[in-house]
């Protein structure tokens, strides 16, 4: 009879904590895209090695908010018209579908989820923090992913949450009225608690549609930059 290797129980590592702190100062902009990002001055304000923080922001590079340029280090992101065009796109094709399958397979315990997930968002654009409610924003959309219960959407979806997490802020910060953001969420969650699959895929797109203003208003700096 085969012995059962002993389990361990691995904390979340230097590496993932370093990573968490610097992508949420990039995500708050504390560090705004085009900052550069020194090992050495990361290491020494977080307290860890120079091989930790490379590490981080090699996980960060990933993700797509970092850049890494040989022989000039790393900086964070920004994003080109392209990008949000990219994106934009992309969430029609990945949030709509979710939206539609989480409307057609919609049960109490996922309806109340999907509503304390919102009620997080109404109470945050209701106290205007914009930072509280880009999370939320972004905690709502990735539980309608969840919610769907498509393995192969959700895979897909983490390869670009946190491009998508910085395309939410950006979006955000040019679209100041929070009221209005709060009632394409609220109009969404409702179309898919309604069970309308239809119509909560159209919302999901349309909801979307300030990546269209995003896109006007970086393409309207880089023209100016030419």
């Amino acid at each position: 009879m085969k012995r059962r290797s002993q389990l361990t129980i691995v904390h979340r590592s230097l590496e993932v904590q370093a990573a968490d702190a610097i992508r949420k100062e990039i995500l708050s902009g504390i560090l705004p895209p085009g900052s550069r990002l020194l090992e050495i001055e990361l290491s020494e304000r977080l307290n860890l090695s120079r091989g930790t923080i490379r590490s981080a922001l090699q996980q960060l590079t990933y993700e797509g908010l970092v850049e890494q340029f040989p022989y000039r280090g790393c900086a964070v992101s920004g994003l080109s018209s392209r990008d949000a065009w990219e994106l934009y796109t992309l969430r029609n094709a990945l949030e709509g579908l979710a939206a539609k399958l989480l409307a057609e397979s919609i049960t109490p315990t996922k309806t109340k989820i999907l509503n304390t997930k919102l009620q997080q968002l109404v109470k945050a654009a209701k106290l205007g923090k914009w930072q509280q409610l880009a999370n939320t924003d972004f905690a709502l959309h990735k539980t309608i992913i969840e919610l769907s219960e498509h393995q192969r959407l959700q895979q897909q979806y983490k390869i670009v949450e946190q491009q998508i997490r910085l395309y939410i802020v950006s979006c955000n910060a040019i679209h100041p009225d929070l009221n209005e953001i709060r009632l394409q969420h609220e109009s969404l969650v409702d179309a898919i608690c309604s069970g309308n699959a239809e119509v909560a895929e159209q919302i999901a797109q349309e909801h979307n549609g300030d990546g269209q203003a995003l896109i006007a208003h970086l393409k309207a700096l880089e023209q100016k930059n030419d």
